[in-house]
């Protein structure tokens, strides 16, 4: 499938902070604070010399688009790897192509296509390791018909978000995972 006309129908990451009104803060503060390591240089090297380029189906509301994508950009930076934003709930019909488990409209979704629009790989939702914290949490919540289990859910996303932003592990996780795949 040739995705060009998708990677120019997107926003730039400009564009998409911008509009942001969920988790502009913790978004803005993750890319602020999440370095490159230096030793990495030589592998965003090499990335620049793949021409990459991603198309990001994403929605703001979305805790795990706040944890990778101001990580991703800071690679894409790095790699000379133009991005392009596309909201999930508006570009279905692309979404619908890249399902989690061919099941769910997970996101963010990072598509990576070369210089003709093909795709070449993607990533996301999440990286292994967060994931396993997402099915530890979601274990420990009570049964879908217990009269609590709204409540704990809302508490246990807060706690998810607050972690997102703030433990350092899991930027590394994401990071790593992301590296892998672009290398």
């Amino acid at each position: 499938m040739n995705l060009e006309n998708w990677f120019n129908k997107g926003m730039t990451a400009q564009t998409y902070v911008d509009h942001m009104q969920t988790h502009q803060k913790d978004f803005i503060y993750i890319y602020e604070n999440f370095p490159i390591p230096v030793e990495d240089e030589p592998v965003f090297e090499k990335v620049q010399n793949k021409k990459l380029r991603a198309i990001v189906l994403t929605e703001d509301w979305c805790g795990d688009a706040m944890l990778n994508l101001p990580i991703f950009l800071k690679m894409a930076e790095h790699g000379h790897i133009p991005v392009h934003f596309l909201l999930r709930d508006e570009n279905l019909e692309l979404m619908d192509q890249y399902l989690t488990n061919g099941q769910s409209r997970s996101i963010p979704k990072i598509i990576f296509i070369d210089t003709k629009g093909d795709e070449v790989g993607t990533w996301g939702p999440r990286a292994p390791e967060i994931q396993a914290f997402i099915d530890d949490s979601m274990a420990n919540l009570p049964n879908h018909n217990d009269e609590d289990f709204n409540e704990k859910r809302k508490e246990m996303l807060t706690f998810i978000t607050k972690a997102y932003r703030d433990n350092r592990d899991f930027w590394a996780c994401v990071y790593k995972d992301l590296k892998e795949k672009i290398s």
